[in-house]
């Protein structure tokens, strides 16, 4: 057997995708089938591992689809995720599926972000919330998180401001942990670096009573009255495209029967342009 050491190779990238899962090399073999002896020899490069074996590895770290490309790189084989742009032609069945998915839902706002937390597509109950914004905040591309936390954006308007920061910091921050994005990790800092807007800080903590929900709400104020929303994230199912891999669909579950109400009304339809 011929000894390759590396410090670049896959043997420390999956070394280091073991050790931040917290698994030891035993542990890693019995899931994967294979001995910790093979591990051994793969993270310190005494072995090269087969193509099938990265990517057997990969699945039972719970590696990222764009991160497994990088693994099987670093092993000397090609990627075998592809990553179209959005626009794609093999992807006009998805967009049109999305489009639908996010018409049937309104009048409740529902968006598609990112991996970067970058809006791409959005449906007009959307617009409710994002009304009397700043262009500069509205001006593409458009960031979920940046129009959240922003201390011109929506930050001001949301009433469990703190809770709901804290919420979203530490979705950001497992999702980091997860997928090791310097473009995620400096989209965080720049976040949690906003400074909170006025009367934030004397937000009471958290309310009079627990909240009567499922789940904590989002509790923000909009011409005069509070809506309530309930987030909900879903994902494609064995996506087998980086980028499909990477796009969420968020949608905004009415919290209350008053928000209901509201978003069912003339007053919150959108005006026709």
């Amino acid at each position: 057997m011929t000894t390759v050491v590396s410090d670049t190779g896959v043997g420390p990238l999956l070394r280091s995708w073991r050790e931040q899962r917290r698994l030891s090399q035993l542990e890693l073999a019995l899931r994967a089938d294979s001995s910790a002896r093979h591990i051994s020899f793969v993270e310190t490069g005494r072995s090269r591992p087969s193509e099938e074996m990265v990517l057997r590895l990969a699945e039972h770290l719970d590696v990222p689809m764009r991160e497994r490309n990088a693994l099987l790189l670093a092993a000397g084989y090609a990627p075998r995720y592809t990553e179209s742009p959005l626009d794609a032609p093999r992807l006009e069945a998805l967009r049109e599926g999305i489009e639908r998915l996010l018409q049937g839902y309104e009048p409740y706002p529902a968006f598609v972000v990112d991996g970067s937390y970058t809006v791409v597509a959005a449906n007009r109950g959307i617009g409710l919330l994002l009304d009397g914004l700043p262009e500069h905040l509205l001006a593409p591309p458009l960031n979920a998180m940046r129009l959240t936390l922003h201390p011109e954006g929506l930050a001001p308007r949301i009433r469990n401001l703190r809770e709901w920061r804290g919420h979203l910091l530490a979705q950001m921050e497992r999702q980091i942990a997860l997928a090791r994005s310097e473009a995620l990790r400096a989209l965080y800092e720049e976040v949690a670096a906003y400074p909170l807007p006025p009367g934030a800080e004397d937000e009471s903590a958290p309310d009079d009573e627990p909240y009567p929900y499922i789940a904590l709400p989002m509790r923000i104020e909009h011409d005069g009255r509070i809506l309530s929303f309930v987030s909900s994230i879903s994902t494609f199912n064995t996506p087998m495209d980086v980028t499909v891999a990477e796009l969420a669909i968020e949608t905004l579950l009415p919290a209350d029967a008053e928000t209901v109400a509201y978003l069912r009304s003339p007053a919150a339809a959108p005006v026709s342009e």
